[in-house]
């Protein structure tokens, strides 16, 4: 949020009016039959307050089974109440500080107020009290959808503001990442508010938390190595960047380009990691290209040719031993493959190419003819798409083509790296092969 404009700073404060408006009925004289748990909402603030502390600090987290235990066993108003300690004074690294918490108190009231109106509209509270199983699964689990959705909304909305992201693609993909997660969650904050309401009684019901706290070192460990996993592969793009300075941020962009096919194309998340991990590393191999081959401006001679054609085998070779990338390797060998088999290495045809090189191969030429080379300007992107229609069923696979067009038709092109430095120009006939087709093309 650092540095953000007068839009976003806006769009907080809606969301805190909004969550102000939420929370007013606690303000008011009580009904005579309606009266707040004060006691119960205390306990639940400061048991997610310092639970909040360890949970972000130590695990990355925060504590959805307390609040969405507070859903289900609070009227709305009351179970807003919750998050509210824990998030105003939780730890924040980065400013502006103020924003940041206010942000995070408010989207959590909002959320929890949602999930607890959902939860109560649906008879949930007295399936609750009376451990009316399995009926009692059906309100947890709306009151847990709605939870996660308003979480994506009001994210997707201040990312679409900030970082200029389309709303619906925002909003999308933060609802399908927060769901598996907060399922489990969810079920966490049902045994403990079913605790809660047993004989047993409010301590009972924090022995849930134990199994969270192993589950979220679980997690904590996947996400060190994922950390691992981009460190090595950020530092193998990093050395392409400098052995190859006119191509720099061409990795990044392919890699998103052909994470949107994929996504396009109904893929599942797994095998778009696949395909980011594939863009991004697609051309590692010119790693063992001499440089001055790289750089040089002038035609190359066929010698020199086949030694270029070469970077694919030697990208395989470079990655050979890192296992996480898994099928991304065989699109990092035959990227440069063509349909009609005029491609190289090997001069494969049609279905003989793997899917992932497929993908890399249109998301490579279209980021090459969209970018601005020395040997090349950059076309606008109607008229790269339309050169990739036309070279589709020779050069292309027609199903990546038309995703791309589709994709990008609906959600526009935002490439990551939006610039790269410029770079004198050369003339036509001093064009390479390579990537320099790609762009030819």
């Amino acid at each position: 949020m650092e540095g953000i404009g007068a839009p976003a700073r806006a769009y907080v404060a809606c969301v805190a009016l909004a969550a102000l408006l939420c929370l007013a009925p606690t303000a008011l004289p009580p009904l005579p039959d309606v009266r707040t748990p004060w006691w119960a909402v205390a306990l639940l603030a400061a048991l997610y307050a310092g639970g909040e502390q360890i949970a972000r600090r130590r695990f990355g987290g925060t504590l959805h089974p307390v609040l969405l235990a507070g859903a289900f066993l609070l009227a709305p108003a009351a179970a807003a109440l919750v998050p509210l300690p824990g998030a105003l004074f939780s730890h924040v690294e980065q400013r502006p500080f103020l924003l940041r918490r206010l942000w995070r108190a408010a989207q959590s009231s909002l959320a929890v107020w949602a999930a607890a109106h959902t939860h109560g509209a649906l008879g949930g509270r007295d399936a609750v009290a009376g451990s009316d199983f399995p009926y009692a699964l059906l309100p947890a689990g709306a009151a847990v959808l709605v939870f996660c959705a308003a979480l994506a909304l009001l994210d997707g909305g201040m990312l679409a503001l900030a970082e200029g992201l389309p709303l619906r693609q925002a909003c999308r993909g933060l609802f399908l990442r927060c769901l598996a997660p907060l399922a489990v969650h969810g079920l966490a904050g049902l045994m403990m508010a079913v605790l809660w309401r047993s004989p047993y009684g409010p301590v009972a019901a924090l022995l849930v938390l134990f199994p969270t706290a192993v589950s979220w070192w679980v997690f904590a460990q996947y996400h060190r190595e994922r950390a691992a996993h981009q460190a090595t592969i950020r530092a193998l793009v990093q050395a392409v960047d400098i052995k190859d300075g006119y191509t720099r941020g061409h990795s990044e962009r392919v890699g998103q380009a052909s994470m949107m096919i994929g996504r396009e194309l109904g893929m599942d998340e797994e095998r778009i990691e696949v395909l980011r991990f594939a863009g991004i590393l697609h051309d590692v191999g010119k790693l063992g290209v001499p440089t001055r081959l790289l750089r040089k401006d002038g035609p190359l001679t066929p010698e020199e040719r086949r030694v270029i054609e070469l970077h694919p085998e030697y990208g395989h070779e470079i990655t050979r031993g890192i296992s996480f990338l898994g099928e991304a390797r065989s699109a990092i060998l035959h990227h440069h493959e063509r349909i009609d088999g005029t491609g190289y290495p090997y001069g494969l045809l049609g279905g003989q190419i793997p899917e992932p090189a497929r993908v890399v191969a249109v998301a490579d030429a279209f980021d090459a003819m969209t970018s601005t080379r020395s040997y090349s300007r950059a076309r606008p992107v109607s008229v790269a798409l339309e050169e990739l229609r036309r070279c589709a069923g020779t050069h292309f696979d027609p199903r990546m083509v038309t995703a791309l067009t589709r994709v990008i038709g609906r959600d526009g092109w935002h490439p990551i790296v939006t610039a790269e430095e410029p770079r004198p120009t050369v003339p036509a006939q001093a064009q390479a092969p390579d990537d320099r087709s790609e762009a030819r093309r």
